[in-house]
């Protein structure tokens, strides 16, 4: 599908599996969550129960490895009648804290996308889970001289995008969002009448999958790099 961008003037990144990669390091947290609690249960529905867990939580917790932390824990309670050890929940702490002192690994072309698009346009990171998290991973990024603005979202709907760009006083038609979820990156987008790209990441999160039938590629565009993006906005 051919589509030009030539209003555009402010370009927003996601962060987590856009930029750097996320998703990875909770599928393998997960794995060694089921592994302390095998006796309990079926790796599967110790990973069915967890997801549920981590969605009753959201509203407490928010996104983020702290809120995952907190969830692992209170899941294990309830999977061994509160018999688990103190020594198992100790390990489960280890695995959050594993996860928050992982390399940031940045994906294929960013530093070259980033510098690229920053000559033209202005460019804002919009992402959403843990302020402190997320702060420390842009600063490990090297990242952080490419955005005008940095902004860490409670969550990512249309109403948090419109608060955001009406604070920043940008019109959405002038606005375009890059990122890989659907649901959070593309879509609430869409929907406040600005422009999205999707550059899809290999793992999604259970949260972020959307329907197939809302997938309707007439409103935006989905690439499989980011280096495409610098022909597109070239």
């Amino acid at each position: 599908m051919d589509k030009t961008y030539r209003s555009i003037k402010v370009i927003g990144f996601d962060a987590d599996d856009t930029l750097w990669v996320n998703e990875t390091y909770f599928r393998e947290a997960e794995q060694e969550f089921c592994n302390l609690l095998n006796k309990f249960e079926t790796p599967n529905k110790i990973d069915q129960e967890l997801f549920k867990m981590e969605m009753k939580n959201l509203e407490y917790y928010g996104y983020g490895v702290k809120g995952f932390i907190l969830s692992m824990v209170e899941m294990a309670l309830e999977l061994s009648n509160n018999t688990i050890s103190n020594l198992t929940i100790a390990k489960i702490i280890d695995i959050g804290k594993d996860m928050i002192n992982k390399p940031v690994e940045l994906l294929d072309g960013v530093e070259n996308v980033l510098k690229t698009l920053s000559n033209k346009y202005r460019l804002i990171l919009v992402t959403k889970g843990d302020l402190l998290d997320q702060e420390r991973k842009l600063e490990k990024s090297g990242l952080i001289n490419f955005f005008h603005h940095i902004e860490v979202l409670s969550d990512k709907k249309e109403v948090n995008y419109t608060k955001l760009l009406r604070h920043l006083d940008i019109k959405p038609s002038e606005f375009l969002m890059i990122g890989n979820s659907l649901k959070s990156d593309v879509l609430p987008l869409i929907n406040i009448g600005a422009e999205a790209i999707h550059v899809p990441f290999h793992t999604t999160w259970a949260h972020e999958e959307v329907p197939v039938n809302v997938h309707d590629n007439a409103t935006y565009l989905t690439v499989s790099s980011l280096n495409d993006i610098i022909q597109l906005m070239s």
